[in-house]
């Protein structure tokens, strides 16, 4: 299966809304955020930047498992700072690639220094699942005689 399209295709089929904590947040006030929005991480900006990424995992490595409270720690204790980001020209194929090789589950996608969007190995899954599908249905058709090559 073909997956050299773009993740800008996968982006117009998102909402455009991104949700995000200052560095200053607390911990707790961030893990709200993502449960009330039912999200796995959020972008850390400031001045319109994109610092760093929050996510489950930081919590449940960095304040769970250390002993700190949710409500003491600033999200900016715990960032992951190492943010692996791509843009919107990079491929479903690339994308895949560095969630892999970087073990992350959420990709920031930038241009031109702007966060424009956030992909998540959820939307990757399901992107390649519907182009897989639709593949089949054309296969089927032209099978049945209702599609010319």
């Amino acid at each position: 299966m073909k997956t050299t399209y773009p993740i800008s295709s996968i982006l117009h089929q998102k909402t455009s809304e991104l949700w995000s904590v200052s560095p200053q947040a607390t911990v707790f006030e961030a893990i709200k955020l993502m449960a009330e929005h039912n999200i796995g991480a959020l972008l850390v900006m400031s001045g319109g930047r994109l610092d760093g990424i929050f996510t489950e995992r930081d919590y449940t490595r960095k304040v769970a498992l250390q002993g700190k409270t949710s409500k003491e720690t600033s999200v900016f204790e715990i960032l992951s700072k190492k943010c692996v980001t791509v843009s919107p020209d990079d491929s479903v194929e690339d994308c895949m690639r560095m969630m892999t090789e970087n073990r992350v589950r959420h990709l920031p996608v930038v241009e031109g220094g702007y966060v424009v969007g956030i992909i998540s190995i959820g939307d990757l899954v399901n992107w390649i699942i519907s182009t897989q599908n639709a593949a089949i249905e054309q296969m089927e058709q032209y099978i049945a005689g209702g599609v010319t090559a």
